[in-house]
């Protein structure tokens, strides 16, 4: 009876943390909306110049009622998600050989800290030019902008793992392939997540920069045809879309991922 009343006060209690966490973060954006709602009030601004918080709600309404938020959510969703499977699956092996062998990581630590700032937008013209306008130019920006940041981190995490655990695992004649999957990816994993949690958010920059280049759906292109009609409601309202999908994605998803891995090897994260 006593370890079950102290079972449930230590659940009422992470939910009273939990509560209060979520509490702290909505307060921010409750305050933004307040002074923005406001500002506009008393400022006396055009609302086609600057928008009203319910001109803004009132949009995201229309966008839904027409369908033209899933139209534009899922073709960004896709992209994003092809991009992100194909940055993991080159950035991850390429950054762990990288940090498994000190003169390759020497060689091209510099070349990667060069390519990360210049990694997504930047490379929109050239994508165009090889690939066209399309899908292909758009997912080619998402995969180049998460790449770099997350082959970098790969490598750092390898390096960050004790020598004394590589040399025992040599020295027990652990196969290679053995050393990749239960020595290395786990060692750097810590540091994997982080990188992956910088890359995402570089992506979505990316992702919005090219589609409002180089296609004719997305979230970046909606924002792209309301700037056209000179409609700044649904600009405004798909900012708020792409910040939220990012906060969900990185509050729900890669944070705690992130907390777990770890927590779970004891190891510190390393950030690009």
């Amino acid at each position: 009876m006593v370890v079950s009343s102290t079972a449930v006060s230590r659940r009422g209690t992470r939910l009273q943390q939990r509560l209060a966490s979520a509490f702290w973060f909505v307060v921010p954006f409750v305050l933004l909306a307040a002074v923005w709602f406001i500002a506009v009030e008393v400022s006396g601004v055009e609302r086609r110049t600057f928008p009203q918080v319910t001109d803004v709600v009132a949009a995201f309404v229309d966008l839904w009622n027409t369908g033209e938020l899933f139209t534009h959510l899922g073709a960004s969703l896709r992209r994003i998600g092809i991009g992100v499977v194909v940055a993991v699956i080159t950035a991850i092996p390429f950054g762990i050989l990288l940090g498994s062998n000190r003169w390759a990581a020497a060689f091209f630590s510099p070349l990667l800290r060069f390519s990360v700032a210049l990694a997504g937008i930047a490379w929109i013209p050239l994508a165009t030019l090889w690939l066209g306008l399309g899908e292909r130019a758009v997912i080619f920006i998402v995969w180049n902008a998460i790449f770099f940041a997350l082959t970098y981190n790969a490598m750092l995490g390898v390096q960050q793992i004790p020598t004394q655990l590589l040399r025992a695992a040599r020295s027990m004649g652990t196969p290679r392939a053995r050393m990749f999957t239960e020595v290395l990816v786990p060692g750097a994993l810590p540091s994997i997540v982080t990188g992956l949690r910088v890359g995402l958010g570089y992506g979505w920059r990316g992702l919005i920069a090219a589609e409002i280049i180089a296609t004719g759906a997305g979230l970046g292109y909606s924002i792209f045809l309301a700037q056209r009609f000179y409609r700044t409601d649904i600009i405004v309202a798909n900012m708020v879309i792409i910040g939220v999908l990012w906060l969900v994605t990185d509050r729900a998803l890669l944070a705690p991922l992130e907390r777990r891995t770890v927590e779970r090897w004891g190891m510190k994260a390393v950030t690009a």
